[in-house]
C-alpha cells in the first residue's frame, strides 16, 4: 500500500510538472477563478437584502434599492459570463498545449529508442501508448486544473458564507461530507484499477488492427484462409473492451446518486431546522437569510460533486499517465558521448574495423541479461576503403548483426567498431547516416509518390538529381512509364511496385545520400533471376568508390569480392578470395558445394551477374553439353 502510494505521489508530481512552463497563464487562469467565485458568493447575499430590505419591508417594497440589486446581480452574471469564455478560451489552449507536447516528447523519445525495442514490441502497442493513453488524459488535463480551483474557491467560499449565515445549519448540510470523502477514496481505487484494464485492451485491439489489417496482415490470412480466426479475435477483444468501458463509466455511479440525493433533500431539513429554531425563539433566520442559506447550499452542490468526480478522473488518468512515464523511463541505448565529433563524407575515406566486438542483443528495455547468447564473439575484420567486402556464413552466424553495428543500430557490449579509425560511439549520431548507407533484403516504402520517398534521403533534391538517381538504379524508365510519373503513390509498403522495382527505388534513395559505406544486407536474396540482374546493374553505380559491405546468401553475386569473410556462430572462421578459401576446404568451400554441387559456379549461374573490384560483370558463358 505505501509502495503505491508513493508510486502515485510520483505519477501526481510528474503530471503536475507538465504544466511548469505556463506558469503565466496558469496565474491569469486562478485570477479569472477567483474573480469569478468571488462574485458568485456575492449573490446569495445580495438575494438577502432584496428579501429583507427591498421586498418584504414596512411600507411597501423599496424600488430604488431593489432595481440597484437587481442591476448588481445582472451585472455580476454577464461579468461572470465574459470572464468565464475567457477562462475556458486559456484552459483549452493550456491543456492542449501540454498534450501536444507530451506527445512530442513521447514520439521523440520513441525514436531514440534502440532498434531491439521494435523489435520485441508490437506496433500497436506503441501507437496506443501515443494515440489512446495520450488522448484519454487529455481532457483531465484540459480541465482538471481549473476545475479543482475554480470548485475549491467556490466551496470554501460557500462554506464560509453559510457559516455567516447560520453556523447550525452549517452543521446540517455538513454532516455526512467525511463519509462521502471516504466512499469517493474507495470508488476512485476501483476505477484506477479498470482503466489500467480498459487502456490495456485498447492497446491490444491497437495491436491486432495494426497486424491484421496491413496489407501483409490481409495478405497472410487470405492466404492461409485465417480471415474467420481474425475476425473472432478482434471481436472477443472488442467485447472486453465494451464491457471494461461500460464497467469504468458505471463505477461509482452509484456513489454519485446518493450523493446528488443528499444534497436535494438538504433544502427540507433545513427549512424543518429553521422551523424548530423559530419555534425555539431564535430570531435571526429572516426568510431573507434561509433564501441565501439554501441558495448557497444549492450552489454548493455542484462544485462538490464536480470535486469529488474529478478526484475520480484523476485517479484514473494517473493509470494512463503510469503508462505514458513507463515509456519515457526507458532509457535509450543508444547515446551520444558529450565528446562526439562530426565526420563529414568529404572527410571520410571508407575504412571500416571490428576490433574484438561482442555483442548480445538488448531485451525489450535495454538490459542485456547474462543468458541471452552472444550474436558476435570476439570478432575482429578490417575491411579496406574502397573495396568490395562479402559476408557469408550459415543462418544464425551473425551476417546481419554485424551489418547492424557499422551505421550503429546497436552498440557492442565490448570492442568497438571503428570507421576512419574512430569508434562510432565517438562520432555525432546525425553525421552516421550520411556515411553509412543501407539496402536491406525487404526494402520499406512510404504510402507516398515515388518523388516523396526518394526525397526522404536527400529532402532538398531536385527532380533533376531524382531522375538521375533513378537512372543510375535502373529504374527510370520504369518510373516515366507510368501514368503519373515520379508522383505515382506505391501504396501501403511500396506493395503496388514488385520486388525489383522497390529494391532499384530503394537503391536510387541510397544514391541520393551518396554514403561512403554501403551496407547490402542479401539485397537481392528474394529476387526472381530477372530482377536480381536489374538489381545487382543497379548497384554498380552506388557501389563504385564506396567501401562496400555485401551480406550474402547467393555465393554468386560476391565471388568475385575483393575479401570473403566466412562467419560461424557469431565469429569469422576464415577470409580471402574467392579461389583461396576454396583451396582451403572449410566452411566457405561447404557452403560453395552445397550451393553449386561442387560443379562450376558458371554452368549453373549462366547469365548471372558477380561482383568484381565493385563493378558488376555479367557472366554469359554458354552452358556445357552436361550442365544442369
Amino acid at each position: 500500500m505505501a509502495e503505491a502510494a508513493t508510486e502515485r505521489d510520483t505519477t501526481g508530481r510528474r503530471a503536475m510538472a507538465l504544466f511548469a512552463p505556463y506558469r503565466g497563464r496558469l496565474v491569469l487562469i486562478a485570477l479569472a477563478i477567483l474573480t469569478t467565485s468571488a462574485l458568485g458568493v456575492i449573490t446569495p447575499f445580495l438575494t438577502q437584502r432584496v428579501f429583507d430590505d427591498a421586498l418584504f419591508v414596512a411600507g411597501g417594497p423599496r424600488l430604488g434599492l431593489l432595481t440597484t440589486l437587481v442591476g448588481a446581480m445582472i451585472g455580476i452574471a454577464v461579468v461572470s459570463a465574459a470572464i468565464g469564455i475567457g477562462q475556458t478560451y486559456l484552459t483549452t489552449v493550456l491543456g492542449n498545449e501540454v498534450m501536444r507536447s507530451l506527445r512530442d516528447r513521447l514520439f521523440a523519445h520513441l525514436q531514440r529508442m534502440h532498434l531491439g525495442f521494435f523489435t520485441s514490441t508490437r506496433t500497436g502497442s506503441i501507437q496506443s501508448r501515443l494515440d489512446n493513453d495520450v488522448g484519454g488524459v487529455q481532457s483531465v488535463v484540459t480541465d482538471t486544473a481549473s476545475s479543482i480551483l475554480g470548485n475549491v474557491v467556490t466551496v470554501v467560499a460557500s462554506v464560509i458564507a453559510m457559516l455567516a449565515l447560520s453556523w447550525e445549519l452549517s452543521l446540517v448540510a455538513f454532516v455526512l461530507l467525511p463519509v462521502f470523502v471516504v466512499l469517493q477514496v474507495r470508488v476512485g481505487r476501483v476505477r484506477r484499477r479498470i482503466a489500467a484494464s480498459t487502456q490495456s485492451s485498447l492497446s491490444d485491439m491497437s495491436a491486432i488492427t495494426q497486424e491484421t489489417l496491413s496489407v501483409s496482415g490481409v495478405l497472410l490470412a487470405k492466404v492461409f484462409g485465417r480471415q474467420e480466426h481474425e475476425i473472432a479475435r478482434y471481436r472477443d477483444e472488442n467485447e472486453r473492451q465494451t464491457t471494461l468501458q461500460v464497467r469504468q463509466t458505471m463505477s461509482g455511479q452509484s456513489f454519485f446518486a446518493v450523493v446528488t440525493g443528499f444534497f436535494a433533500l438538504i433544502p427540507a431539513v433545513v427549512y424543518l431546522v429553521a422551523g424548530l429554531l423559530a419555534a425555539n425563539g431564535d430570531a435571526g433566520l429572516s426568510a431573507g437569510t434561509l433564501v441565501a442559506f439554501t441558495t448557497l447550499q444549492t450552489r454548493l452542490l455542484f462544485p462538490i460533486v464536480n470535486l469529488l468526480r474529478v478526484s475520480l478522473d484523476v485517479q484514473t488518468s494517473l493509470a494512463l499517465f503510469r503508462r505514458i512515464f513507463e515509456y519515457l523511463d526507458l532509457v535509450p541505448q543508444l547515446r551520444e558521448s558529450p565528446t562526439a565529433r562530426p565526420l563529414t563524407t568529404a572527410q571520410a575515406r571508407g575504412e571500416v574495423e571490428f576490433r574484438d566486438v561482442w555483442f548480445r542483443y538488448p531485451g525489450e528495455e535495454g538490459d542485456r541479461t547474462d543468458a541471452a547468447p552472444w550474436a558476435l564473439e570476439d570478432l575482429s575484420l578490417r575491411i579496406a576503403p574502397g573495396r568490395l567486402a562479402a559476408i557469408v556464413g550459415p543462418s544464425g552466424a551473425g551476417k546481419t548483426t554485424l551489418s547492424s553495428l557499422v551505421p550503429r543500430l546497436y552498440d557492442t557490449d565490448a570492442g568497438a567498431v571503428l570507421l576512419d579509425g574512430v569508434d562510432v560511439r565517438e562520432l555525432t549520431l546525425a553525421s552516421l547516416p550520411d556515411l553509412v548507407g543501407m539496402v536491406t533484403q525487404e526494402s520499406y516504402l512510404f504510402h507516398a509518390s515515388i518523388a516523396e520517398n526518394l526525397r526522404y534521403a536527400a529532402p532538398d533534391a531536385t527532380d533533376a538529381r531524382l531522375r538521375a538517381a533513378a537512372r543510375a538504379a535502373n529504374i527510370a524508365e520504369h518510373i516515366e512509364s507510368l501514368p503519373d510519373g515520379y508522383d505515382t503513390m506505391v501504396g501501403e509498403r511500396g506493395y503496388r511496385l514488385s520486388g525489383g522495382e522497390k529494391q532499384r527505388v530503394a537503391i536510387a534513395r541510397v544514391i541520393l545520400s551518396d554514403p561512403k559505406v554501403l551496407v547490402l544486407d542479401e539485397a537481392t536474396s528474394a529476387l526472381d533471376t530477372t530482377s536480381e540482374r536489374l538489381v545487382q546493374q543497379a548497384l554498380e553505380s552506388v557501389m563504385a568508390g564506396r567501401t562496400t559491405i555485401a551480406i550474402a546468401h547467393r555465393l554468386s553475386t560476391i565471388l568475385s569480392a575483393d575479401v570473403i569473410f566466412a562467419m560461424d556462430r557469431g565469429r569469422v572462421v576464415e577470409h580471402g578470395t574467392h579461389d583461396e578459401l576454396l583451396a582451403r576446404d572449410g566452411l566457405y568451400a561447404q557452403l560453395y558445394a552445397e550451393q553449386f554441387g561442387g560443379g562450376a559456379v558458371e554452368a549453373r549461374c549462366a547469365d548471372g551477374v558477380r561482383f568484381a573490384d565493385g563493378k558488376v560483370l555479367a557472366q554469359r558463358e554458354a552452358r556445357g553439353p552436361d550442365a544442369a
